[in-house]
């Protein structure tokens, strides 16, 4: 009974995150973010959809 309640105390004290692992998901998110970024600005996707809304509208983009 002891070991399973001194179990249940470390589970509990290691709740939620640590500033450490606050900063790497940081710094993860926006690397992913700014490669999103480069990719959506590049001009493969940019001609992509220009024509996809320039067929939408019915003009000639």
């Amino acid at each position: 009974m002891a070991a399973a309640l001194a179990v249940r105390r470390g589970y509990a004290a290691d709740r939620g995150m640590t500033t450490a692992e606050y900063a790497v998901g940081t710094l993860a998110a926006c690397a992913a973010a700014a490669v999103l970024y480069k990719v959506l600005s590049g001009g493969a996707v940019e001609a992509a959809l220009r024509s996809v809304i320039g067929k939408a509208l019915g003009v000639d983009v």
